[in-house]
């Protein structure tokens, strides 16, 4: 653990913007409802039941991409900037730099992802596959990640002496989000095109993944979990192993998305290699993890924000062991373009950093609002409706994909394969449901819990004024 030296803490004694925590992830649950509407509006489309079919702003291209970007830069982004504001401080013992500039910033941000949001309905979505964002959103969206950067590092420079490695995550992943983003967004669309901006593009999109969510959601599960497990993580040295070989292998794996194109051959296989080289980076990260919890009498199962926490780990396991097959150029030749990538990048975005995020405002939630949940059983309906339908999910799209590419590599028709898709779709689009059903439940809790704390409140101000 870091020692620091003594902090100057915030008005009232207090390290923690407690309020803008609160209001990031509401903002963040907000997208995630929007994304998830999104994700429904596809799932209807492709069994031909869309309610919004022939209406251009609600067209299938467009709330593709109002998925895709709730998720990752409204759900996912705020949820990361709330959780460390909550965890920064409480690691180097001091404040972010500025209050007035951490407000600033969450409105600022809020700017950012409705403004992709508008601009992509009316039609000015950039050409880059997650860096949709239209070109005079991304100066503001540059901006701001400078910002955040220099807000929260503040604090972690002061740091004197050794550093929890969460604080290595944080201050890693801080300039890398910043110079992914702008390598991803500004140089294809003004610098560079043909192979050139293929390549680049592709590594954009795995360095979006791996130097931006991969080291935040990690260093927040080196956080979070010691703490509700009150015990140290099991190696100190493994958690340098999997931080090193996250910044030397994750940046090189983008290419993979691009085999069998004009792309030179020695890059494709640099990809190939260091996407398996990433699969035994996870795997020490979950041995870490796993060692941790070893002994503790089954506390994942009692503790719902851990077993929020566990499933991630062991869905990560999978997905990144899938994703060091399907990088191969024989499985390429069964899988490009099927619906066994979509099963793959819902299980990572979700089944592991939204599982995460799910798990610490679980945990946190009752701490922001004073109050404990309004139902215990409300949370638990929550994990096994969300896990449940993401895993369904997960395994009807891999096998889905599975059959496509049969039928593709067969030469049968293109109508061959969306008939025999259509059953896994409809698969599909129940398993969503219960992962909506699942946040209309956390919801519904969250605001009783809302309203216990309001009556809590309303009794402290009146036994005071008496």
């Amino acid at each position: 653990m870091a020692t620091v030296e003594h902090a100057a803490p915030l008005p009232g004694g207090r390290l923690v913007i407690e309020r803008l925590v609160y209001w990031y992830l509401l903002a963040a649950l907000g997208y995630m409802a929007v994304s998830l509407l999104g994700g429904l509006l596809m799932a209807l489309q492709l069994i031909n039941h869309n309610p919004l079919s022939g209406i251009e702003f609600f067209s299938p291209a467009r709330w593709r991409m109002i998925h895709t970007n709730a998720i990752a830069y409204g759900f996912i982004a705020n949820s990361f900037l709330g959780m460390l504001h909550w965890a920064v401080p409480r690691l180097t013992m001091r404040p972010v730099l500025s209050v007035r500039l951490s407000y600033f910033i969450f409105a600022a941000w809020q700017v950012v992802v409705l403004g992709t949001a508008g601009g992509i309905v009316a039609g000015y979505a950039q050409g880059v596959e997650w860096g949709e964002t239209p070109v005079w959103i991304d100066p503001l969206a540059q901006v701001g990640l400078l910002l955040v950067m220099i807000n929260f590092l503040s604090p972690i420079l002061k740091t004197k002496g050794p550093m929890y490695v969460s604080l290595w995550y944080f201050m890693a992943a801080l300039p890398w989000t910043f110079l992914t983003y702008g390598m991803g967004n500004f140089l294809p669309q003004y610098a560079l095109s043909g192979v050139g901006s293929g390549a680049l593009t592709g590594l954009f999109i795995h360095d979006l993944v791996g130097l931006f969510v991969t080291p935040l959601g990690w260093g927040l599960m080196y956080y979070f979990v010691p703490i509700l497990l009150k015990r140290p993580m099991w190696s100190h040295g493994l958690s340098l192993v999997g931080f090193w070989g996250l910044a030397f292998f994750y940046p090189l794996t983008g290419i993979h998305h691009f085999l069998y194109t004009p792309i030179p051959m020695f890059l494709q296989y640099g990809a190939i290699i260091s996407t398996i080289a990433v699969e035994f980076v996870v795997t020490t990260v979950i041995i870490n993890f796993i060692g941790t919890v070893w002994g503790t009498s089954g506390e994942v199962l009692r503790s719902v924000p851990l077993r929020w926490f566990y499933t991630g780990m062991v869905l990560y396991f999978v997905t990144c062991l899938q994703c060091a097959f399907q990088a191969t150029l024989t499985f390429q030749q069964l899988i490009h373009f099927t619906d066994w990538v979509v099963a793959h990048a819902h299980l990572v975005m979700l089944g592991v950093f939204g599982f995460w995020i799910l798990g610490i405002m679980t945990y946190l939630f009752p701490r922001l609002l004073g109050v404990e949940w309004y139902s215990e059983r409300l949370c638990e309906y929550h994990y096994w409706l969300s896990a449940g339908g993401m895993i369904v999910m997960f395994l009807d799209l891999t096998f889905a994909g599975i059959f496509q590419g049969w039928s593709w590599a067969s030469l049968q028709i293109w109508e061959h394969s969306i008939q025999l898709s259509i059953p896994f779709w409809v698969v599909r689009l129940f398993a969503g449901l219960a992962i909506i059903a699942g946040q209309i439940v956390f919801g519904w809790n969250l605001y009783k819990t809302w309203q216990r704390s309001r009556v809590g409140s309303s009794a402290m101000a009146l036994a005071e004024a008496n």
